[in-house]
């Protein structure tokens, strides 16, 4: 009856930034620390955990000599959220 849920998401953070990058087409890193308060290091770790399972992409370039991190989700990204909500939902309302 109740599926697991998926452990790269149920961090808070990391479906923090998940949650924000599904309502936009892409987010910069200062965007997101500021959205979710995160610390930079923090951020960065659960970053590099969505990106490696595949949930968002991470695009660095430079804008005005400074370094420029975005993120946008993936469509397994988007599936895996969808998911979650589902699943998540079952255990609010197990009927």
């Amino acid at each position: 009856m109740f599926k697991d849920l998926d452990p790269i998401l149920h961090s808070q953070l990391r479906l923090s930034i998940v949650s924000i990058l599904m309502s936009v087409d892409e987010a910069n890193f200062n965007f997101i620390k500021d959205e979710t308060q995160a610390t930079s290091g923090n951020l960065s770790i659960q970053i590099k955990k969505l990106r490696d399972a595949g949930y968002i992409k991470v695009k660095k370039t430079f804008k005005n000599n400074y370094p420029n991190t975005s993120l946008s989700i993936t469509k397994k990204g988007i599936e895996a959220f969808e998911n979650y909500v589902n699943n998540l939902k079952k255990y609010i309302n197990p009927k």
